[in-house]
């Protein structure tokens, strides 16, 4: 079973010097370690022509996102297994072993996440992607060992999970047919959610999502977009709706209505949490999805919808009124 491993950049040359080293040291000379270059302005480049000649450039007109510049890069690369790779991501020994293993084992799993830790304390989960993501009934993503912004110190306590709903796009192994046939990410995306949106959409077709808590890497988290920079509620929020409209098998007005009153309650408590700009994204976010509402209506109706997407209803509430 061949593995690529597919790191995006854009501008990161400081993320590449600090992280890709140890991805060089702990991934097998049998598998194909890739940088898809998003029009970098910066020596990202030439730096790792000068000082990895193991690393395969592919490099894109302009910064295309997230979502489109994995989608363009991707064409191409025909390994059995793709591993899509933050550019500030360090790995650790044998992180692709188990892996490999539980595909050869599972034939109906499409995705497969590590666990993620924090890089910079590295007794606690990442806040990105912890031990496996889930949803809210409204679309609120949380993960086993992080809620809201409260990360867990992993003690192992989630170590026998398995099933999860979605795996973080800062380190996601997913089979690269799978990936192909179903559309790869969203290109309306940009970036933020699309991995959900995949998840969710391979799951509608019968595929399972699994989380491998024997491998571990450690991610520094927001080496490209902050999750305090406005922009980056923005996107969660817009894509978030884009998600629950195209995905959900609720009924899509009274879902929106509800969702409605519980983004309000967020927006208010993220005012006050973060400040005046990140309550302007949330406001901006919505306008972009009614922007978009019937393109993404057009998909809902194309689109296999077949399971139910959430076992609490609220984690906002829970987390706000009940402390979670």
């Amino acid at each position: 079973m061949n593995l690529g491993i597919v790191i995006l950049n854009w501008n990161g040359e400081n993320l590449i010097k600090k992280f890709l080293p140890s991805v060089v040291k702990h991934t097998p000379l049998i598998h194909n370690i890739y940088l898809i270059d998003n029009g970098s302005t910066d020596d990202s480049v030439e730096f790792i022509k000068s000082n990895f000649k193991r690393v395969k450039i592919i490099k894109l007109d302009k910064n295309h996102g997230f979502a489109s510049g994995y989608n363009i890069g991707l064409k191409n690369i025909e390994d059995d297994i793709l591993c899509l790779l933050n550019n500030d991501i360090e790995v650790t020994e044998n992180w692709t072993e188990e892996i490999l293993n539980q595909f050869a084992a599972e034939p109906d799993t499409a995705v497969i996440q590590p666990k993620l830790r924090d890089y910079n304390n590295k007794s606690n989960f990442d806040y990105a992607g912890a031990a496996g993501g889930f949803l809210d009934k409204y679309g609120y993503p949380y993960c086993n060992g992080r809620i809201y912004n409260k990360v867990e110190v992993d003690n192992n306590q989630y170590d026998n999970t398995e099933e999860i709903f979605w795996a973080c796009g800062a380190c996601i192994f997913v089979r690269n047919v799978v990936f192909k046939k179903f559309g790869g990410f969203d290109d309306l995306y940009w970036a933020h959610f699309e991995e959900i949106d995949l998840c969710w959409r391979l799951q509608n077709h019968g595929f399972n999502i699994r989380l491998n808590s024997k491998s571990i890497v450690y991610h520094a988290n927001g080496g490209t977009l902050n999750h305090n920079n406005p922009n980056k509620t923005y996107l969660n929020f817009r894509n978030m709706l884009f998600t629950i409209t195209k995905n959900s098998k609720n009924n899509l007005f009274f879902l929106l209505i509800e969702k409605l009153f519980i983004d309000a309650i967020t927006a208010f408590y993220i005012l006050f949490d973060k400040g005046i700009l990140h309550f302007i994204a949330i406001i901006k976010a919505y306008l972009s999805f009614y922007k978009h509402i019937n393109l993404l209506i057009k998909f809902r109706k194309n689109n296999e919808r077949n399971i139910k997407h959430y076992k609490i209803r609220s984690i906002i509430c829970e987390y706000l009124f009940y402390k979670r």
